[in-house]
């Protein structure tokens, strides 16, 4: 094992893009769009890159409302997520809060022995398998029984708020004995398999580390590669069909993804994964700014970033042949960062409240798709590191699918319609839509206004239509709705009910409820039921039925912004 000094070098940030993106207050709106769906085209399958979400507070799992929210993903989506919590192998007391978390496995007796406790690890993993999902497993980080002499040298500014020295980060630290680590991976892996069966535990992603290229790992490249060979080992020991991968470095570690690469494929390392993160923005946090005033800058979230970082870590893995076809896993994948962050440290934070965040969260998604059909590598996974936080205000703001009081937000309302879609996907175009293609030229600008589509057809002949209208920038307004005149061509001939389910401000969203009665932080028993009543998926208008000899034309009016589904069932 190396004992160089650690070192992150070689972080590059990837294009000409700002940390988040200025306003442009007089950028045109889209007036009119027309949406053409050729029913009878499949491109196909409809990956369903957004099943997978994850978030640092490891102990929240098995809360009432993180067991809650698990099931809730598990109702309307089927189950079947992936699930990547943070800090499984701290050391501590089980206690989260935000940001921190810890399953407290590892120990030693004073001769040194390892022995575990499991008991934190099985609360947490019951509650993610029981509601049906699978785990991402995210393998650290170092116990506290674990770590090497350099992790005394990270001191700490004392304050009644300080971390002790381990909590503040010496948990970043290697591994002081790489064959005790494999023995905790090893044990984890079996016990895993003995506690949910062989077949489910074949299913889960098991993962070294999280950011290996910042401040996560207080190692070299050289020190982590090595930590990955001793973890596969263990892992395959005990299960020689465990899906294992990495490095899951943040959007400025290219470098540090290649030299894994370059280890990995020279050596013939199992290898059947691939992650990396992105980011949206970062912006000035916690401005501590008087709680009614704006920012001190108006700046949003760039998906067309986000998009450019996918690009250019796909076409690096997509440049190994042994790799090209690995699945790609972008497993934080964000507008915004960090994610316990709010609209109280910074007004910027405000979308992730309102009707923009699921707006934005849909249309990513489909651009993660057409960038798929543009190259080599592909995304499987784009996980939202978002979760809830615990004893937090109503809407703080946080990236969080819950609020306090159990109230979902609009967010979770996003993951609701892409479940609806169908298995297959149509070819569906619009005339006023960005396309991926810009990426090659990009200034560094934020997608500008659009209106586009993403459609589907199921097995029982339903199809899908996807469309929305959104721009980046979340403080531009418009007072005109955008008309998007939607065809659906080569129907089967037949009688078929149309749903039309709508988010926008009025629509699917708890936030606006909540404002509309006095924005309470101590909401009365009847304002709470006034909340959640509007919390899920909500109809723009009545179903009606259609009879259909093979073309549809419908016409859709778009606030700004505002996503609406369009589900053609067929009536036996």
């Amino acid at each position: 094992m190396t004992t160089d000094t650690p070192v992150h070098t070689g972080r590059t940030a990837l294009g000409p893009f700002p940390p988040a993106a200025p306003r442009i207050p007089d950028a045109p709106h889209v007036v009119a769009a027309t949406i053409d769906v050729d029913a009878a085209h499949v491109q196909g399958p409809l990956a369903r890159v957004w099943e997978s979400f994850g978030y640092d507070e490891f102990n929240w799992t098995y809360m009432p409302a993180g067991k809650r929210l698990l099931q809730t993903f598990a109702d309307f989506s089927g189950g079947g997520y992936f699930v990547r919590p943070h800090y499984m192998y701290c050391s501590g007391s089980g206690f989260g809060i935000p940001h921190w978390s810890s399953g407290n496995v590892y120990h030693e007796d004073v001769d040194g022995n390892p022995y575990y406790d499991f008991t934190l690890l099985d609360q947490a993993y019951d509650a993610i398998v029981g509601a049906g999902h699978h785990l991402l497993v995210e393998l650290g980080f170092t116990p506290r029984d674990l770590l090497p002499p350099e992790a005394a040298e990270l001191t700490v500014v004392r304050s009644p708020t300080a971390y002790t020295n381990y909590e503040a980060g010496a948990w970043g630290y290697p591994p002081s004995d790489y064959g005790k680590w494999g023995g905790l991976i090893g044990a984890t892996v079996q016990h895993c398999v003995e506690r949910y069966g062989e077949a489910e535990v074949k299913t889960w992603l098991w993962e070294l580390w999280n950011e290996p290229d910042i401040d996560y790992w207080r190692g070299t490249l050289e020190q982590y590669n090595e930590l990955y060979t001793a973890t596969v080992q263990a892992i395959r020991a005990v299960l020689p069909e465990a899906k294992v991968g990495g490095p899951a470095v943040t959007s400025g570690g290219l470098n540090f993804l290649k030299g894994f690469l370059d280890y990995t494929s020279d050596r013939d390392e199992p290898l059947d994964f691939i992650s990396y993160h992105t980011k949206g923005c970062h912006f000035p946090t916690r401005d501590y700014k008087p709680f009614a005033e704006e920012p001190a800058e108006l700046l949003s979230p760039s998906s067309t970033k986000m998009l450019f970082d996918l690009r250019e870590f796909n076409r690096l893995i997509g440049s190994y042949d042994a790799y090209a076809d690995l699945p790609v896993i972008v497993d934080e994948c964000d507008a915004a960062v960090p994610a316990h962050f709010g609209r109280y440290d910074n007004r910027n934070y405000s979308f992730q409240n309102t009707e923009y965040y699921p707006v934005f969260q849909a249309k990513l998604m489909k651009k993660i798709l057409d960038l798929n059909a543009t190259e080599t590598a592909q995304v499987a996974y784009a996980t939202s590191w978002s979760f809830y936080f615990e004893a937090e205000r109503y809407f703080e703001g946080t990236r969080s699918f819950m609020t306090a009081g159990g109230v979902e937000k609009p967010l979770l309302n996003a993951y609701r319609m892409l479940t609806l879609l169908g298995t297959d996907r149509l070819q569906a175009a619009s005339d006023a839509a960005w396309q991926v293609g810009a990426l090659e030229n990009t200034d560094g600008s934020s997608m500008p206004e659009e209106v586009d589509v993403l459609a589907s057809r199921a097995e029982n002949g339903s199809v899908a239509v996807l469309v929305w209208r959104h721009t980046d920038d979340q403080w531009q307004t418009s007072d005109s709705a955008t008309t998007a005149n939607v065809a659906v061509r080569n129907l089967q001939p037949g009688s078929y009910r149309l749903r039309h389910l709508r988010i926008d401000a009025e629509h699917s969203n708890a936030f606006t409820v909540w404002q509309q009665l006095g924005s309470p932080q101590d909401p009365t028993a009847e304002q709470l039921a006034a909340i959640h009543e509007r919390q899920g998926l909500e109809e723009l208008e009545a179903e009606r039925t259609l009879t259909v000899t093979g073309d549809v034309a419908l016409e859709v009016s778009l606030p700004l912004p505002s996503a609406s589904l369009l589900v053609l069932e067929p009536v036996s």
